[in-house]
């Protein structure tokens, strides 16, 4: 039994949070890490993703009553309420759920959970008609850009669907998850990190063609490769203005560029995320091929600009979950930029890891780690980048392919968070200086992620049944 199974059963007693005479259903999500992408899932681009060791535990039980009883312990530590109730009965809109969640910065944290059970009462009224309870445990850090909101959503949906005996797995669980994080958590995410807390796996780097969910053929890095990961100590958020911005500025240069070639742009609902499209491209700005961009279009676009100047001269803008703000200066041809060239960087980035894992190539290694290091670059110029990862990256960038440290790039949304590093595994002493410089610089004992685990539907739904 697991700790987590023995803080479950410590909970199960008549008047506790779970009954014993009902079964208990237990999911496990990890976190994940970008090996390279990050950033460009929204536009349609690939990505390149690991699962961190660290993961989210969730335990649910179907209760004969319509309440929904959230408890996560360490909630309390940041001075929020650790268990908090709602009815089933409530959740009639999304705009009511969000109105529940954000009723107080307190149970802010329950529109991940809260969401799922909106989600799954809106598909399978006939099925939910009594309320749960539930259960959180997370080793996964807050900010840190290794997605701990994804493995939240991931690890509830896949309890709480299997206490209502609704069987969710796949791409069908990560758009599920994706829902709720942009509709009800209302951070404009793509759909990478539920899709790497879902299906990755222990040792496997997962490629994933966001278009919206093209999950490719798992790539094992060589023996002799290692990936880390070091926690830059400045705080991220997906909500953050800063990677709305750099979201939205990209869908505006994507806007100008079908005006351009008068491409009639309609929004099309069939999906699990509403976007938009258009004949060309099929509304993915990352399907544009750099060479294409360069000549036709980089030339064009405005370096900035604003809200109110962009619909004057554009009438609308094109993305579902991005708001043009007033007083914010959009960075339009870097962040366009960004979503073309950084897709064909992972493109290539994926082909040499592919290669890398058949036959170990050194001048192959070293391009990777370019690659990385172009990607971090690109990351400031869209307004993303963050000093203490400049720092990170530059004692990386210090000790070198000669020490086996080939390349480092932040991650996830930028603007702060962790610092992907590759090298050799044997490179163990160099990297281990970085983090030994890198925190005597900085003044604390960074985070080292290292390590991998299974996702969400490699480790399946572990049932405790009935007492007696």
């Amino acid at each position: 039994m697991t700790e987590f199974e023995r803080a479950v059963a410590a909970r199960r007693a008549p008047g506790a949070l779970f009954t014993p005479e009902a079964p208990v259903y237990i999911a496990r999500s990890p976190g994940r890490l970008d090996l390279m992408g990050g950033n460009v899932d929204y536009t349609g681009g690939m990505v390149f993703e690991s699962t961190i060791r660290e993961g989210t535990w969730a335990a649910a039980q179907r209760r004969t009553d319509s309440r929904i009883v959230l408890s996560n312990p360490q909630m309390k530590e940041r001075g929020w309420r650790e268990e908090v109730s709602f009815d089933l009965a409530d959740l009639t809109s999304d705009g009511n759920v969000r109105a529940l969640v954000n009723a107080s910065p307190a149970v802010r944290w329950t529109a991940y959970v809260l969401g799922v059970f909106h989600l799954l009462k809106r598909r399978h009224p006939d099925i939910v008609t009594v309320g749960a309870s539930v259960y959180i445990e997370s080793g996964v850090p807050l900010n840190k850009g290794v997605s701990s909101s994804a493995a939240v959503e991931v690890s509830v949906m896949k309890s709480a669907a299997a206490a209502y005996g609704i069987n969710l797995g796949g791409i069908e669980l990560a758009e599920a998850c994706q829902w709720v994080e942009n509709v009800i958590a209302e951070s404009a995410c793509g759909i990478m990190d539920q899709a790497t807390a879902v299906m990755g796996d222990e040792g496997y780097i997962l490629p994933i063609l966001c278009q919206p969910c093209r999950v490719l053929p798992m790539v094992k890095l060589p023996p002799s490769l290692a990936c880390w990961a070091v926690d830059s100590g400045a705080s991220h958020e997906v909500s953050g203005i800063e990677y709305e911005a750099a979201r939205a500025a990209a869908f505006m240069g994507y806007k100008l560029i079908t005006m351009w070639e008068h491409l009639p742009v309609t929004l099309d609902e069939s999906g699990a995320v509403p976007r938009y499209v258009e004949p060309r491209w099929d509304g993915y700005l990352s399907n544009m091929l750099p060479s294409e961009y360069r000549a036709e279009y980089e030339w064009r676009l405005p370096e900035i600009m604003t809200g109110p100047d962009f619909i004057g001269q554009a009438e609308s803008h094109i993305d579902p979950f991005t708001q043009l703000r007033e007083g914010v200066i959009y960075r339009i041809r870097n962040c366009t930029r960004y979503a073309v060239e950084e897709n064909a960087r992972i493109e290539t980035f994926a082909e040499l890891a592919r290669g890398a894992s058949i036959e170990e190539s050194e001048p192959a290694f070293r391009l990777m780690g370019d690659l990385m290091y172009q990607s971090h670059w690109s990351y400031t110029e869209c307004g993303l980048g963050s000093k203490a990862c400049d720092m990170l990256v530059g004692l990386v960038r210090e000790e070198g392919a000669a020490n086996g440290l080939y390349g480092a790039k932040i991650t996830g949304g930028g603007a702060g968070g962790t610092v992907a590093i590759l090298g050799r595994a044997d490179a163990r002493d160099a990297f281990r200086r970085v983090v030994t410089r890198f925190g005597e610089q900085r003044g604390f004992e960074p985070y080292v992620f290292e390590g991998s685990s299974m996702g969400a539907d490699r480790f399946g739904v572990r049932v405790m049944e009935p007492a007696g």
